[in-house]
Formats: structure tokens, sequence, C-alpha cells
């Protein structure tokens, strides 16, 4: 098994074609001049003294040299660990410790921080920094790019872990998924088959690229495609660039086709080049599906997947061909490539449910992590013999074979894609000396999917306003996870005094939770 980034040395054919570009900077790439900058990064991490198996942080904003730096890290056999740009300092150290990391690479704005996780990261060797901003401390980014432009790719057993993708469980602890570049190749080429990706197609990507959502864009990348890069979604920036670039296929999220489908009359002419859109990231629900499809006509991939298998590539996903009528749209369709899905039963896996019966969601298949990073119980609790992994989902089969999510077996929020963990957030805010407990979950919101929102029990004689617990969590929290709304309560429901009701919560204040 070769390395994943193979397919930079046979694309390098299209020459100067555009292979990745980011409109609202002007950066662009064609496929030579990817295929050169990606060795020219590679060869300037291994001569600053990476060496394969070490474990690279990327802290950057969404942009072409963020996918560079994946594929450099990968090329040399080293490990990428992405970081999300919105996570606090403390968070971002958390992941650079937890991995070991010996170098991370980020911009002007990181180069502080990341000067401050050094010197409590014993690890930590190196700072790559796209603008030192006058730091003497980090290595300039020109630098690497100095290096020279011929690399071959560094051979790897297919079991080799090339990435660390972090991710929370209920504990609220980040674990760390790895990733192994046969993982990777099995998901590039089953993104690949749902998308019918080509040479000819344009691919407007919006995901997060330290999200593993940012493979579609490496699929449009392997295909020949050319990847348009937004760095921050903006709804009218959106259509414009769907519009200018003649996109053929188009990455949105449940809240985005929401939006589309309340956006002014016309809006629907910039789309007339789209083939296919991709939702994921959370339910598209139905009634908004079937809007946006009687006014667009654009076939939308439903797809379901999850950090620990690489989206789809083990995964399932609905292509046009499984629906007949817009009232179909009511699932995430069949297992995708080399998957397999079944229901197990939700108090023992060993045990599969027939179909049409409610369970969890088990996928198994060739981009199914090996495990978490460094945690063997959490490793074993999920990852089962026989390549089963437990995804935390509820949801069934219908006569089809077809897979429809009804539930969350864990109390994880999904807004706009974001995941929250509610244990996480609570562990963080039960700090306030004004809250004696807490608890944080989700509640419906039409355009979002879900929003955080946070019961609170007060300290004796203490007087908490929500915006008072905002100020508090946005120093210590990644805005997408600071509830939106504080109910205030006497005591929280819980079994024995013990066991939290997180669904008692959700049905009892629903949509309608006041704000204070």
């Amino acid at each position: 098994m070769s390395n994943c980034t193979t397919f930079l040395d046979v694309n390098r054919r299209f020459g100067d074609k555009t292979a990745i570009v980011q409109p609202t900077t002007g950066h662009s790439y064609s496929y030579l001049e990817l295929y050169e900058t990606v060795n020219r990064v590679g060869n300037g991490l291994r001569g600053i003294g990476i060496v394969p198996g070490e474990r690279i942080c990327i802290h950057l904003d969404s942009s072409p040299e963020y996918v560079i730096c994946y594929l450099a890290v990968w090329r040399i056999g080293a490990v990428a660990v992405p970081v999300n740009i919105a996570l606090t300092e403390e968070e971002v150290r958390y992941a650079v410790t937890n991995a070991a990391a010996a170098a991370i690479i980020t911009d002007a704005r990181g180069c502080a921080a990341a000067e401050r996780i050094r010197a409590r990261t014993p690890s930590l060797r190196q700072i790559v920094c796209m603008d030192t901003g006058g730091s003497t401390e980090a290595v300039p980014w020109d630098d690497l790019l100095a290096a020279p432009p011929e690399l071959r790719a560094k051979y790897c057993s297919g079991d080799t872990v090339c990435q660390l993708q972090y991710t929370s469980g209920t504990t609220g602890d980040p674990k760390g998924a790895m990733l192994t570049h046969t993982n990777w190749m099995a998901a590039l080429d089953a993104e690949g088959d749902v998308l019918a990706l080509c040479p000819d197609d344009v691919y407007l990507g919006i995901y997060p690229m330290a999200h593993v959502g940012v493979s579609w864009g490496f699929a449009a990348l392997k295909a020949g495609a050319t990847w348009v890069v937004m760095a921050r979604f903006d709804p009218e920036a959106y259509i414009r660039l769907v519009r200018e670039n003649h996109a053929t296929v188009v990455a949105s999220m449940p809240p985005v086709i929401h939006s589309l489908s309340l956006s002014p009359p016309g809006t629907e002419k910039a789309f007339a080049g789209t083939r296919i859109m991709i939702s994921g990231g959370g339910p598209l629900h139905p009634s908004i599906w079937k809007t946006f499809h009687e006014r667009f006509g654009i076939p939308v991939a439903n797809a379901y997947g999850l950090s620990e298998t690489i989206v789809v590539g083990t995964g399932t996903a609905i292509r046009p061909e499984d629906y007949a009528t817009a009232e179909d749209f009511r699932s995430v369709g069949h297992p995708v490539g080399y998957s397999e899905v079944k229901i197990v039963d939700t108090d023992d896996p060993s045990v599969e449910l027939p179909g049409g019966e409610t369970g969890e969601i088990a996928l198994r298949g060739p981009s199914v992590a090996s495990g978490y990073w460094r945690m063997p119980d959490e490793t074993d609790a999920v990852f089962l013999p026989e390549g089963w992994f437990l995804t935390g989902d509820i949801g069934y089969l219908d006569s089809r074979g077809m897979l429809a999510i009804t539930d969350r077996k864990k109390d994880m929020i999904v807004m706009s894609g974001w995941k929250i963990y509610p244990t996480e957030v609570e562990k963080v805010l039960l700090e306030h000396p004004k809250i004696r407990d807490i608890a944080v979950f989700g509640i419906p919101d039409e355009h979002r999917g879900e929003i955080p929102v946070a019961a609170v029990v007060p300290a004796a004689g203490a007087d908490l306003l929500h915006d008072e617990l905002v100020e508090y969590a946005r120093k210590r929290l990644a805005g997408y996870k600071i509830p939106r709304k504080t109910v205030i309560l006497c005591d929280l429901p819980r079994v024995g005094g013990w066991k939290l009701l997180r669904r008692e919560l959700r049905e009892r204040f629903g949509e309608n939770a006041p704000r204070k």
C-alpha cells in the first residue's frame, strides 16, 4: 500500500489547470504548482527535523495553504492534527499536548499563543508561521517554500496512521480518532463515487478544513476537478461564488439549504449549472428538503458519516436514483462503496436487530478509524471485534435497506454542522461562582437544526443573567459551544438524585425555552 498523496503525482499531468482557489484572497494553485508546493513544504518540514510518525498540528483558517499542509505532512509520512481555528488557546493546547505534537503550523494571530503553548509542552519543538509578525521564535513559511520541489512520497503501509481527528465524547474529553492512509484512500474513492466527480467539475467547499468534511475537497482534487474554497461562510458570497465559478458540485448543510429555500426569487438562476449538492452535518428536515427540491430542482446527496469514518468513507448517502419524489427525502440512503451498516441492540451490541426495528447504528468498512489515540478503554467501548464501529446514533433500516436516523444515543448537539458535547460545556460553566448546578441540552431550531440551551441552578442568593453567562463562556469556549438560551431552575431532573435526565429537559422546554 502506498502513500495517500500519490494522486498528486498522477494529477500533475493537468499542468496549468486550476486545482484550488480561494477567491477572497486570490490565492490559487494549478495542479503542477500544487504538486511542487506540497513537495517544497514536505522537504521544508523534513529540513527542520520532522520525521515520519511525528504529529504536526495545523491551526489555520480554511485556505489552499491548509490543504497544502495536510498533503505535505502526509507525504513525508508524518501525522496531521487539524485544529479548529475557533478553539480557545487552552483547547488548542489540549490537542497539542495530547497528540505530543512536534510542530504546529499557524499564522500571525496564532503565533503568540503557540509560543505560550510550547513553553508548557515538552514535545513541541517547532512553530511554523505563515507570517511571523516579528517573532524570532517561529520558522517562516517562506523558509519551507524555499526547499526543493521534488519529493517522492514516503512509502507507508495501509494501516499507518496519518491523521489524528479530534472529536469529543459525552465525557467531554476530546478523543483523537486515528485515521490511516487506507482510511483516506477509501474515503476519497467513496466520495468521488457518490458525486460522480470528473475533471470538468468545479466544487465549492464550505466545510471547515479542521473537519473531516474537508474530504469532499480532496476527492475533487483526486478527480482532477477545481476546488473553490470559502474560508468563512456568507450567504450572499456563497450564491455569488456558485454563479461566478459555475460550480457543478456544491457543499451545503441543512441551515444553508433552509436559507436558500427562503431566498429572493431568481436565486435559483445562480445554480443553473449545479448538478448535485451535498448535505451533511445534521438532520435535513423533510419539509425544508421538499421546498428546496421543488424550487431549485437540484439533487441532494444527503450523507451520513462521522469523524471516525471520514464521512461516507464508511457510511451512507442518498443519491438521486434513491428517490422518485420529494416525499422520499427521509433517509440518509444506502451504504457507500465497501461500507456495511447494521442496527444493534442499544444495550447489547452483539445482538443485531431485524429490518424496521430501531437501535444503535453500527458501521463497518475500510475508512473506520483504527481507534482513539492513547485511549484504550474508549477504543474498546465502540470499536468492536470484526471491524464494527458503534456510532452512538439511533436509527433503523427500511424495507429497501435505506438507513433512517431517528435519535442520538449520546446527548451530542449538532448546530449548523458543529458538534457540541454538553458535558464539555458544563464542565467549564460549572466553575462560574454563581452556578450551583447546570445541564446543557439541545432544542430544535428550524434554521440551525439545534441550538444549545443551559438549564442553570444558581448558587444560594445569586442572580445570574443570560448575558453574564455568555460573557463568561466566551472567554473559555469556542463560540459555537456557547448556550444560546438560559433557563433558571430550582433543581435539575435526576434519577436517584444523580443521573441527569436531559430528555426531560428537552421535552419540557423544547422550542419555547425562555431567554433570561
